[in-house]
């Protein structure tokens, strides 16, 4: 794990995603009162197999189910040293998903995804509507079912969410928010800069 960031500046580089991409833009309108409430947990995986995400995946699914919703809403688990290969990591998903049916969690938890590279299927790499999915470094953003089902049932017409998305990032444009990315990338090394 030589030359990669700090713990501190990874969760920085991320936090400022959310907040400038995902809550300003408003592309999930659900992820601002537990941003806001500060009830997401923020986890910064080691793991450089993805056996071992897959334990990091299992324990805080275990976490979020004995932990009070008031407190941890939500766990955005960062996976910096493995999966940084879109492929693998899309093909790591139906293992994350095995793990929620097998594991019981299946009703109670799911899980988003997203990753510097995400591409979704049908369209080409460069496409501003993958930008809803790119974010500074891989991240399996574990969500409660119960609370989204609360927040969906408080907002009219969730099904056109990722239409109005697609029409925001396109009127931005792939410059704009490659821009914000680059911004966020850009915080410094917390640890370095406070010596």
């Amino acid at each position: 794990m030589k030359n990669h960031p700090d713990i501190e500046t990874i969760i920085a580089r991320t936090r400022c995603w959310i907040e400038r991409v995902v809550v300003e833009l408003n592309l999930c309108p659900f992820a601002r009162k537990p941003y806001e409430g500060g009830q997401v947990r923020y986890v910064v995986s080691a793991a450089e197999r993805p056996e071992d995400l897959r334990e990091d995946v299992q324990r805080e699914l275990e976490l979020l189910r004995t932990t009070d919703a008031a407190k941890v809403e939500t766990t955005v688990l960062i996976h910096p040293y493995v999966l940084n290969d879109f492929l693998d990591y899309n093909d790591f998903l139906g293992i994350v998903d095995a793990l929620i049916e097998e594991g019981g969690y299946a009703g109670e938890f799911q899980v988003a995804s997203l990753h510097p590279d995400y591409q979704f299927a049908g369209t080409e790499a460069d496409d501003a509507e993958n930008y809803t999915n790119r974010s500074p470094y891989p991240i399996l953003h574990l969500l409660r079912e119960e609370g989204l089902a609360r927040a969906i049932a408080g907002y009219a017409r969730p099904d056109k969410i990722p239409e109005r998305n697609i029409r925001t990032l396109e009127k931005l444009g792939v410059a704009r928010m490659r821009e914000i990315l680059d911004e966020c990338m850009r915080i410094e090394d917390i640890e370095d800069s406070e010596k």
